[in-house]
Formats: structure tokens, C-alpha cells, sequence
């Protein structure tokens, strides 16, 4: 019962979106679960993970370096390009960029466990991207934008580290210690992420109701495109460089969902409220595109 319910996360996302647009009462006063429900998810993950598997992925660094290089080369550009076709304004424009520039966003490892893609290559690639980002999408946001952005790095790796780090790692312990028994419940931590991301994207729908129904529908349209070129170009550039299935849907999922909120914190803090608005349609977007590839991913059968 639990796998069937669990294989319809797509639509229980779109269906629950849906509801908290039209009732966004229902939930602004939830903000402060979106934190401890993404805990609750690393937690999850982590529990699914053994030390053998981290070891195993740092023996990639190619695909490693493929997944960030895609991230702060294909993005940015994109957004840059996106921009311009859809004639945005300057400030929508600057926002744009700053999602682009930015690092792969800790979503991305939800949807890669839920993919049933490489959960601790995603995460690899989230830190490795992360901890660059400090000090390259300052200067990425100078080349597109014409100015320098600081990043509060200290802020986004102590953030970090108490999501995603803190629960996995007590995951992974438990697992490590408990595993017999742990792994006969997979399947229910399984159904445990998608009730809480499902709800995190209904909260985010819900605070952000307003600004949602009074975009323009060029904002949107650009918002999907770029993380399409995203996911698309990550997932067929890793396959036509020999990497393996699971490897190009993990690269996919990480170079297509950025740390968007970073990006909507920077537009408020160096620019404007309006540059901020991609940032926050964008932490919707992909959370809902993501939910449709896992779904579509996780009946794939393993082909490698």
C-alpha cells in the first residue's frame, strides 16, 4: 500500500499546490515546519546510506566535476539568455541571474532519493558546488549583471550543516549500527520524504500566493525553460560522455534545482523585492518538476 500511494508523488504535489494556492490561509502560519520537515527528510536519506557509499562516490571525481562545472557554466548563461528572449525587466532580469549563479539547492537530494537516483553523489555534489559558490557567484553575478554580490557564506555552510549534514550523518550511524533491522522499513521512510516535501511545496505555494497570481506570464515561462535547459542538458551532456543512468539523473536533478532561496535572501539584501521574485517562483517550479521526474525516474527499471 505504501509503494502504491508513494508512486503517485507527483500528482499528491500537484493536487496539494493546488489546494494551498487556493486556500494559502491554511498554511502561511506553517513557515516554520518547512525547516524541520527538511531535517526529517536528510534524516530519511540518511538512514538509507552506509559509509561504503561515500567512500564509493569519491572515487568519481570526474562525474563529480562534470555536475559543478555544468551547474555555474549552463545556468547562469541560461538565465542570461532566458532574460533576454523574454524582454524581462532589470530587476526580474538581475533575479534571474542570482538563481543561475547560485549552488545546487538541498532539494535536489530529496528528489535524487526519491529518483532513485545516487543519493550521496547528489549530496557530494550540493557540498562540493556549495562551499565554491562562496566566492563564484559573486563574481558570476558580476559578469552578467555588471556588479558584485557578497555571499554570506558562514550563513549558508552553518545552515547546511544543521540540515543536511547533522540529520544524515545521524542517519547514516543508525543505519550503520541497526541495519538489519532499519532495512526492512525503507519503504516508510520512503513515504516519509514525500509527505513532508509534499507539504513544503504546498507551504511555499501558500506564502507566496500573492506574488504567484500577479506575475506576468513571461516570468513563468522563463522560470520553466531555465530548468528545463537544466535537467535536459545535464542529464543528456553526462550520457554522451559514457557516465551511466543513474549518474546523468543525478547530474540532471543537481545542475536543473538551484539553492533558490539563497538566491531570493541576496535580491533582498542587494537589490530590490522584485529581483527577488524568480528566486521564489523558481523554489516552487522546480520543486514541482522534480516531483514529476521522480515519479517518472523511480518506475524506470535499473539499466545499468
Amino acid at each position: 500500500m505504501i509503494k502504491k500511494i508513494s508512486t503517485f508523488f507527483p500528482v499528491w504535489a500537484i493536487l496539494f499546490s493546488i489546494f494551498t494556492y487556493s486556500y494559502p490561509n491554511s498554511v502561511v502560519d506553517l513557515k516554520a515546519w518547512i525547516i524541520p520537515l527538511l531535517i526529517l527528510i536528510m534524516f530519511c536519506m540518511g538512514i538509507t546510506l552506509k559509509i561504503s557509499d561515500f567512500k564509493r562516490v569519491l572515487k568519481r571525481p570526474k562525474v563529480i566535476a562534470l555536475a559543478v562545472f555544468l551547474q555555474f557554466m549552463i545556468m547562469p548563461f541560461a538565465a542570461f539568455v532566458v532574460s533576454k528572449i523574454f524582454n524581462l525587466s532589470e530587476e526580474l532580469f538581475i533575479g534571474m541571474v542570482l538563481v543561475g549563479a547560485v549552488s545546487g539547492g538541498t532539494a535536489s537530494n530529496v528528489i535524487a532519493y526519491l529518483a532513485k537516483a545516487d543519493v550521496a553523489l547528489s549530496i557530494t555534489m550540493t557540498v562540493v558546488s556549495t562551499l565554491l559558490s562562496i566566492v563564484i557567484t559573486p563574481y558570476l553575478t558580476l559578469f552578467y549583471v555588471g556588479q558584485s554580490v557578497p555571499v554570506p557564506a558562514l550563513d549558508m555552510l552553518f545552515s547546511i550543516f544543521k540540515i543536511v549534514f547533522l540529520p544524515v550523518v545521524a542517519g547514516l550511524v543508525l543505519n550503520q549500527i541497526f541495519d538489519k533491522y532499519i532495512k526492512k522499513s525503507h519503504d516508510i521512510f520512503a513515504f516519509l520524504s514525500i509527505v513532508s516535501i509534499v507539504f513544503i511545496i504546498g507551504i511555499i505555494i501558500g506564502i507566496n500566493q500573492e506574488k504567484i497570481s500577479s506575475i506576468a506570464s513571461s516570468l513563468m515561462l522563463s522560470i520553466i525553460l531555465h530548468n528545463l535547459i537544466g535537467l535536459v542538458s545535464g542529464f543528456y551532456i553526462t550520457k554522451k560522455l559514457g557516465f551511466n543512468l543513474v549518474e546523468a539523473k543525478t547530474v540532471a536533478i543537481e545542475v536543473g534545482m538551484q539553492n533558490s532561496g539563497l538566491a531570493v535572501v541576496l535580491a533582498m539584501k542587494y537589490f530590490t523585492a522584485l529581483s527577488a521574485l524568480p528566486g521564489a517562483i523558481f523554489s516552487i517550479w522546480h520543486n514541482i518538476s522534480g516531483s514529476i521526474i521522480a515519479g517518472y525516474w523511480s518506475k524506470e527499471e535499473k539499466k545499468d
